[in-house]
């Protein structure tokens, strides 16, 4: 890559109002250091307490669901670049007028794609009161899976955001495509 494109790629970042990027594997000790982060820079924007609060919950649940929801099997330390690569994921924090965006993305099996997908249309075509009776429906009846998560995250993510979950899923091949998500906070 030219060094020319470091620039060419800080400029897109400015324009957009990228506060934060990461990419690369999601672990336990990148979570709590970008929360830190986005705590720090919050503080720094003078957002009031309620926005950093939404903000701060959001993003805890983005990166959860990044963090739980690597393919185990593509954990080997012995894998080819290529399976390493299915294990990262993208984190972008952008803040646009008075609304802040988290945007994720990662990879994720085609064998589950339609049904997060299916989960998700159905997530957003409730309102606030109905996700928050789905919530407790699904916390009442949901057992923790082998990853240590209830099903909760996207659920959580609608009702904290107050805003519908855009999503798209890119197909990279015959057996992954690549899950984005846009989360929207005012």
């Amino acid at each position: 890559m030219p060094l020319s494109n470091i620039y060419n790629i800080y400029r897109t970042m400015e324009e957009e109002n990228v506060l934060l990027s990461f990419k690369g594997i999601v672990t336990s000790e990148l979570l709590t250091t970008v929360l830190n982060i986005m705590e720090n820079k919050m503080h720094t924007l003078h957002e009031s307490p309620v926005k950093q609060k939404k903000v701060f919950n959001v993003l805890v649940e983005c990166l959860q669901n990044l963090y739980h929801h690597v393919d185990p099997n593509m954990g080997d330390l012995t894998a080819s670049r290529a399976d390493l690569e299915k294990q990262s994921a993208i984190v972008l924090v952008v803040r646009d007028a008075n609304q802040f965006i988290i945007r994720t993305g990662n990879y994720i099996e085609n064998r589950k794609v339609s049904k997060l997908k299916e989960r998700l249309n159905t997530i957003n075509s409730m309102n606030s009161e109905q996700l928050k009776c789905f919530y407790q429906e699904r916390l009442n009846i949901s057992t923790v899976s082998s990853k240590g998560t209830a099903g909760l995250g996207m659920i959580d993510i609608a009702r904290k955001s107050g805003n519908k979950l855009d999503f798209e899923f890119l197909e990279i091949n015959d057996q992954t495509s690549f899950f984005c998500l846009n989360v929207k906070i005012d």
